[in-house]
């Protein structure tokens, strides 16, 4: 059995993520009259070779983005910039009310302050843009790469919503994210309803766990045509530390017409959620599966060892047999990676480390590719 130590430091780093506040280990933290302020953030540095065809995203992510087709693409890209840097605030009023404000510098490619999290809590209500409700950390492993892993749990980005958590449950009311896979229908796209969701999240000894549902309304309206239907998506996630050093974590994700929320099932990010069939006008939902494995090694004296790999698949069959092969000839009908990293914390607060990566994509019509590429980090933490 682990230690009472253990499983705190497990649950309190599960709790952080989510919060969106990880990085504020070394938060600087003042008073001002009767409200408890800290400030917090960090500035990094992330640089990438692409020893294939350059994917490279801002933060130098790696993206599957024309992977599929990249065997005559030029080879042997360098890049680096700090625009995943990010800065802070957490305040707590005298009544208890808790405000988090943060934003980062990945806004519009690159360079542009974005707003990540703007948020008030209070009593277990919290109201305004933080990490989906759709969404755990528990399971993920430690990357370098930003975006990281195929197959993660849920939708690993942030919506505006109205949340209510008592305990390890938590229900939301968010800003719905979905697609259709024609142009046309998107630009008719009509977002009638919230997204739903509910989750339960906790610790016993040391496993951590979380497990999800969502359910959004995917529809469309030209004025003389008005038609919807309903997807839903879950996941589950866990980590179990082995011992002090060793921990292994994974995930499972599933979706019907939910796609947006099948992480990294895109280009870059999630794939439509459903189509118009051309026969009747009626919206039809596409499905897809993902999952992610991966474990750490602590190796004591602020260095660790890190190796995941994820997976997502989209079925386009449906969409194949009703609008023909050639509008999903150029769709992603999966998406892999591999991910191993060195990371090395020589003094409290700094981090560093080097990444492989392995990317891999196979579109409907069979096309495929795949990359490699090594990723550098510094990190700062104030």
């Amino acid at each position: 059995m682990q230690s009472n130590k253990l499983r705190m430091a497990i649950r309190a780093t599960a709790a952080a993520a989510v919060l969106g506040v990880a990085g504020q280990a070394g938060a600087v933290s003042f008073n001002a009259g009767d409200y408890e302020m800290s400030v917090y953030g960090y500035g990094r540095l992330n640089a990438s070779y692409d020893i294939d065809s350059d994917q490279s995203l801002s933060t130098r992510s790696g993206s599957y983005a024309g992977l599929a087709n990249n065997d005559d693409a030029p080879d042997g890209h360098f890049g680096a910039d700090a625009f995943q840097s990010r800065i802070g605030v957490n305040t707590v009023s005298p009544q208890g009310v808790k405000i988090n404000v943060e934003g980062d510098f990945r806004g519009s490619g690159g360079g542009v302050l974005r707003l990540r999290h703007a948020y008030g809590e209070y009593n277990g209500v919290l109201m305004g843009q933080t990490w989906s409700n759709f969404t755990s950390f528990v399971g993920n492993t430690s990357t370098l790469d930003f975006d990281s892993l195929p197959g993660l749990a849920g939708f690993q980005g942030r919506s505006a919503q109205a949340r209510y958590t008592s305990g390890p449950l938590s229900v939301s009311l968010e800003e719905p994210n979905s697609s259709f896979l024609s142009d046309a229908a998107n630009d008719a796209q009509k977002d009638g309803l919230p997204a739903l969701t509910a989750r339960l999240e906790d610790s016993a000894d040391g496993l951590s766990y979380s497990a999800a549902v969502l359910a959004h309304q995917v529809g469309y309206d030209t004025g003389d045509d008005d038609e919807s239907t309903f997807g839903f998506a879950t996941f589950a996630a866990a980590k179990m530390a082995l011992s002090d050093m060793i921990t292994i974590q994974g995930t499972v994700s599933y979706s019907d017409g939910a796609n947006s929320y099948l992480y990294r099932s895109g280009d870059n990010f999630g794939a439509a959620s459903a189509y118009v069939d051309p026969a009747n006008g009626d919206v039809e939902s596409v499905s897809g599966y993902g999952g992610s494995v991966g474990a750490g090694f602590n190796l004591g004296g602020g260095r660790s060892i890190n190796i995941g790999y994820g997976i997502v698949e989209v079925d386009w069959d449906d969409a194949e047999d009703d609008l023909g092969a050639a509008a999903v000839a150029d769709q992603s009908e999966s998406n892999e990676a591999i991910m191993a990293n060195y990371q090395w914390t020589p003094v409290q607060n700094v981090m560093m480390g080097v990444e492989y990566q392995f990317l891999k994509r196979e579109n409907v019509n069979g096309d495929d590719g795949d990359a490699n590429r090594v990723l550098f980090a510094a990190q700062y933490n104030f």
